[in-house]
């Protein structure tokens, strides 16, 4: 597993534990933590992702479209 993966899955996995830990000291509703901590999270680190390969020029434009696609 490349790098790039393993930081990312690395991140996703703080992330959770944060937005659940903040989700619920917000609300005090263990679901709708678990709610936002699963939704917001994941969505940020696709964007991880792609925002590191972007700032190391690795991506054309049309390789961002079709891994977008894809």
């Amino acid at each position: 597993m490349s790098t790039d993966y393993l930081k990312t899955l690395s991140y996703l996995s703080i992330h959770l534990t944060i937005g659940f830990s903040v989700a619920y000291a917000l609300t005090g509703s263990a679901s709708v933590a678990g709610g936002i901590a699963l939704i917001e999270p994941c969505i940020n680190a696709v964007a991880f992702f792609f925002h590191e390969k972007a700032w190391r020029g690795e991506f054309r434009l049309g390789e961002l479209r079709r891994a977008i696609s894809a």
